[in-house]
């Protein structure tokens, strides 16, 4: 992935694909904090909370 280049009068440019895709996977992990059980970690064994974090990431994703 290529980073941000400056042009020459200061200006940040970037890929809008890219900002896209990063927004996108953002806006995904935001909404599966909304999950109490995944923002405490509840659950002690790490496939417990992993199958929490698919269930909550599914059911974000159909919402």
């Amino acid at each position: 992935m290529s980073r941000p280049r400056r042009t020459e009068n200061g200006r940040i440019v970037s890929r809008p694909s890219l900002y896209k895709g990063r927004n996108a996977i953002e806006r995904m992990f935001c909404r599966i904090k909304d999950f109490r059980r995944i923002a405490t970690r509840y659950d002690r064994l790490a496939r417990n909370f992993l199958a929490a974090v698919c269930i909550a990431a599914t059911v974000s994703y159909w919402l």
